[in-house]
């Protein structure tokens, strides 16, 4: 379902529709301690950080660092910043350290790495394949699924080995990538089922909430029932090509669509869009299967669908399945990090899922969170509130999480409408 771009319409808009999860324990939101405070002679100590903290950090040292920089990620067993710096360069590896963050010297540099995913763009662009730079091993995490098979396999591992030893490495996926429409109980067009993502306020002010863009394909008017009325209308989209989303309008006016995800129960306040990070721990919320959880494995990713090559994407080990897409990535704390694009496997056996960022998709179509200020000070002030005790709201969070997903897909008795 090729769908490049649908022209902008008049104001529509649309609703929340997301699946009632059954009895769950409580999903709490959570900041770690965050040690802005530190004295001066504890400046050279990695920080403890949250990871949306760790995120922006590592965006100000990429800056800083220049041709240095080699990629960074969360770890978030110790709650720490970990930044790549190309070998040699100590002078910059000091100012990781003086900035709160942990060093790690590699022999990859970043211009290197993106030279290779270049090389395998234009060598080896197979349908179910991907690409994405692991900062964690400083090296090209190459992925073909169950359908790459005689010279095709063989030509993707030529063109991996040809990039040289220390470079990339290359995986076998037993599923199959695709994206991830129809399926579920949530948005409808056309015989096609998705999920709501995010709630959104376009540039004119109107309602309007972002999903996938392959999900577009199926058709401009959306309902939140099966062959029911429409509420939305599709504005603008984009797939394949450099992303995965869609924005869809209400249709009433009046409609008011908070900034929420909903998991069943409950709902986690959505209180800005935020770039991810590897090795950060996120929350996906779909329309088939529910709530499930796993860590960012690779950033700027590129997939190639059947439909064609998506590029940008987030590469993570959270499961989904057909009706998920389109769906929120989110953290606890209530950052909004993507939208369900598609994958391989299932979440009976897991595997692979990739996801269009938020912050892309909100400048692409000119919308923001919230009301309209993406709800930063909010999220200030909830962290504010919340750094004591972080621990104790993680553990609870993550047992929550893991209650909730391993009720499996029985729990969609029935549609909640966020507005």
């Amino acid at each position: 379902m090729s769908h490049k771009r649908i022209p902008k319409r008049k104001a529509a808009i649309a609703v929340g529709g997301v699946v009632a999860l059954g009895a769950a324990a409580i999903l709490l939101p959570s900041a770690n301690a965050s040690q802005d405070g530190a004295p001066d002679d504890a400046a050279a100590a990695p920080r403890t950080l949250k990871a949306g903290d760790a995120s922006d950090l590592a965006t100000r040292l990429a800056g800083t660092l220049g041709d240095a920089y080699a990629g960074a990620w969360y770890d978030g067993e110790d709650k720490r910043l970990v930044v790549n710096v190309v070998r040699g360069e100590g002078d910059m590896a000091l100012k990781v350290r003086s900035a709160g963050a942990e060093v790690r010297e590699v022999d990859n540099s970043m211009a290197e790495l993106q030279a290779g995913a270049g090389t395998l763009k234009s060598e080896a662009t197979i349908p179910g394949t991907s690409w994405a730079v692991d900062p964690r091993t400083n090296k090209i995490l190459v992925t073909a699924d169950s359908t790459v098979t005689g010279d095709k396999w063989d030509r993707l591992e030529s063109t991996v080995e040809s990039l040289g030893s220390g470079m990339a490495t290359l995986k076998k996926s037993e599923g199959t990538f695709r994206t991830f429409v129809s399926g579920g109980d949530a948005i409808f067009a056309g015989g096609a089922r998705c999920s709501l993502g995010f709630n959104v306020t376009a540039g004119d002010g109107s309602s309007a909430f972002l999903t996938a863009g392959h999900c577009a394909a199926a058709g401009d008017a959306w309902s939140d029932q099966q062959g029911g009325e429409p509420i939305a209308t599709v504005d603008q989209a984009l797939f394949p090509g450099d992303g995965d989303f869609a924005l869809v309008r209400y249709d009433d006016p009046a409609t008011e669509a908070p900034s929420e995800v909903n998991v069943g129960g409950q709902t986690v306040p959505i209180v800005q869009a935020a770039e991810a990070t590897v090795g950060q721990q996120v929350f996906r919320m779909g329309s088939t299967t529910g709530l499930a959880d796993g860590q960012v494995l690779g950033l700027d990713a590129t997939v190639n669908y059947p439909e064609g090559t998506v590029t940008g994407l987030i590469q993570t080990d959270v499961c989904a399945e057909p009706g998920d897409s389109g769906g929120s990535l989110f953290t606890q704390d209530g950052l909004a990090i993507g939208l369900t694009s598609g994958g391989s496997g299932d979440c009976t056996v897991g595997g692979e899922t990739f996801f269009q960022p938020v912050t892309t998709a909100l400048e692409a179509v000119g919308a923001t969170l919230g009301d309209g200020d993406g709800g930063g000070a909010a999220a200030g002030d909830q962290a504010d509130g919340q750094d004591a005790g972080a621990e104790q709201d993680d553990a609870g969070g993550d047992q929550g999480v893991q209650e909730q997903s391993d009720m499996g897909s029985d729990r969609h008795s029935g549609l909640t409408r966020t507005h």
